[in-house]
């Protein structure tokens, strides 16, 4: 395959402490990606030698209001300390907080024409901030049905539009298929539409969100068209495993492996 794979280390092995999840993940031949970092040993983390793939990259704060700006741009240096330990490469971050339950910590009914332009102007700044350390942070889509209620900037369609405008390298889309299927459908022009401006690519399976092969979208066409379009970048299950979790990502390996 052209592109690479990695699994949230959140969301599998759930038995085990969170060091022993990252190294089974890593173990079988997966990068590795990883949510709040504040609650994490991160020092231990990188003994691991594992390979990163992602992590949070802000702790508080909002795009879309001052105050709630600045403390996102704040606590989006404290993270790039964060991932310099774990050569990290990319840092996602959202239209604003999420609480422990993925609810937004600023609900938004309407988005208001001077939240978006507060938006991109935010984000010019983390692409600055980006740029200044080598790495990338990424803008995830979230859908608002099922997970994410009251979340700003959340469709893949709002987020496009954001990183189009800020028009930076190291401001790209963490493009959640999850999400947008959710959220939009039509997961095959969406990732054709939204593939030059891509960082990373996220995955499970509707409904559910556990490993592919589980409900109703046919991730090897996706697959495919990756193939087709020559992405090379990666793709992350950030999903639940409805079994074991070896077998979960065993079927997530075969749903990407372009051989079969």
């Amino acid at each position: 395959m052209t592109y690479r794979l990695a699994a949230s280390a959140e969301m599998l092995f759930l038995d085990l402490p969170f060091e022993e999840r990252v190294r089974r993940i890593d173990d079988l031949g997966f990068e590795v990606e990883i949510w709040n970092w504040t609650t994490k040993d991160v020092g231990a983390l990188a003994r691991t030698g594992a390979t990163f793939s992602s992590m949070t990259g802000y702790v508080t704060g909002t795009l879309a209001d001052p105050d709630g700006a600045a403390e996102l741009l704040r606590t989006a240096e404290e993270s790039l300390l964060a991932a310099e330990q774990l050569d990290c490469p990319r840092l996602n971050v959202h239209g604003t907080g999420l609480d422990a339950q993925g609810l937004p910590v600023v609900a938004t009914e309407t988005v208001t024409p001077a939240m978006w332009l507060t938006a991109a102007r935010t984000l010019e700044r983390l692409a600055a901030l980006g740029e200044r350390a080598g790495r990338v942070f990424t803008l995830e889509n979230l859908n608002t049905a099922v997970d994410h209620p009251g979340a700003p900037f959340a469709r893949a369609a709002d987020t496009i539009a954001l990183v189009e405008a800020v028009g930076s390298p190291h401001l790209r889309l963490n493009l959640d298929l999850y999400h947008a299927q959710i959220g939009e459908g039509n997961l095959i022009q969406l990732v054709e539409r939204a593939l030059p401006l891509v960082g990373e690519i996220q995955v499970a399976d509707v409904p559910g969100r556990c490993e592919p092969g589980t409900g109703e979208i046919h991730y090897p066409a996706v697959a495919a068209a990756l193939d087709r379009l020559g992405y090379t970048g990666v793709v992350a299950l950030e999903g639940w495993a409805s079994g074991d979790p070896v077998e979960a990502l065993d079927r997530f390996r075969r749903a990407f492996d372009l051989t079969r």
